[in-house]
């Protein structure tokens, strides 16, 4: 289905601040998967609860998911001046320094007046001295040298840090309300969140239905969602196992359905213009729009993303941007909730 003559969402739409959800489903008294779910594709738009998905997915659809944990990325810091900040570690690169972003510790966005060769006091002696800027992120992101105790990074962070979190969180919430039922390999700066429903019981009665699930990894980044800036790279491996099982599906006119858009992401990475995928890894600088659609996939269960993210685009990439604008539109009219502790949609450019 062609998409370049369609409609897009329109990015200017609003999100009223009711719809937005402060709080994980399981701390309102509610369990992981008791939250709405939404079908849409050419067919129609239904509204249903997220366990309902067990009834929607057929035997013989792939599901693939991200393997990827939630790091408790954000410390506490001090600049050079005396000011507070909050440094959120995005992800390590291959020269061994870190992607990094500075925040105004009452939650109030992004510090864009840093400088190369500032250094910022962590916790228990450590610290970080910017390099330069990462990308074109528009002095929003820095690459960043961090000198801290023996151990490394990343239990460092888990000793000192805590969750990324935004101004629409009502509180801070424990790292665990941040890892997906699928979590396994420590690396993500922002939780991985459109698999965060899914419960071990509800994967259990999937595969039961004759659902086949299939790892992949990608370690998110920081959200770029405030810039409207297309995401950073991001590191990336889709196993031999999981290509080959995505190829079998494909040949056999099966659905492909990706648990959220990182998953998207790594496995467009590495799909021919044929749809066919081949194992491998790296990192990923990809970016999905109606303009380069998705081969590979065909079905995506998604959060609701903000106006003017990048994401928009990579729905539409994959479901069409008729699809997703009709999704959109019920979103808000029938007050589905926002973010990462939200709701959901299951959408398709196949009928479901």
């Amino acid at each position: 289905m062609s998409t370049q003559a369609e409609p897009r969402v329109n990015p200017m739409f609003v999100v009223p601040e009711d719809l937005i959800a402060t709080a994980p489903a399981e701390y309102r008294g509610r369990g992981r998967d008791d939250v709405r779910l939404m079908v849409a594709s050419p067919a129609g738009v239904r509204h249903l609860r997220f366990d309902a998905i067990v009834d929607v997915l057929h035997a013989g659809d792939l599901l693939v998911v991200n393997t990827s944990a939630t790091l408790p990325a954000a410390v506490d810091g001090i600049r050079a001046d005396g000011r507070s900040v909050v440094v959120d570690f995005g992800g390590v690169l291959e020269t061994g320094r870190w992607i990094v972003e500075l925040r105004r510790p009452d939650g109030g966005g992004p510090l864009l007046d840093a400088r190369a060769g500032e250094r910022i006091a962590l916790h228990d002696g450590a610290s970080i001295t910017l390099t330069g800027p990462h990308g074109e992120s528009r002095g929003r992101l820095w690459e960043a040298d961090v000198a801290l105790p023996p151990g490394g990074v990343e239990p460092w962070l888990r000793e000192h840090g805590r969750p990324i979190t935004y101004g629409h969180v009502a509180r801070r919430w424990p790292l665990e309300a941040y890892q997906s039922v699928f979590a396994r390999v420590p690396g993500s700066a922002e939780m991985p969140s459109a698999a965060r429903p899914f419960t071990p019981r509800l994967v259990l009665d999937l595969v039961a239905r004759g659902v086949t699930v299939a790892p992949v990894l990608l370690h998110a980044g920081v959200s770029s969602t405030e810039a409207g800036e297309a995401p950073p790279a991001e590191r990336f491996e889709v196993p031999q196992a999981t290509a080959a099982l995505v190829n079998s599906a494909l040949g056999a006119g099966r659905r492909i359905v990706a648990a959220g858009t990182t998953v998207v992401r790594a496995l467009e990475t590495v799909a021919g213009d044929d749809g066919r995928v081949s194992p491998g890894r790296g990192w990923t600088t990809l970016v999905l729009s109606p303009d380069r659609p998705a081969r590979a996939v065909d079905t995506l269960l998604t959060g609701w993303h903000d106006p003017n993210s990048s994401h928009l685009l990579l729905l539409e990439a994959v479901a069409g941007a008729t699809v997703v604008r009709q999704a959109y539109a019920a979103a808000l009219d029938q007050g589905y909730r926002w973010h990462e502790f939200g709701d959901s949609g299951l959408l398709s450019r196949r009928p479901l």
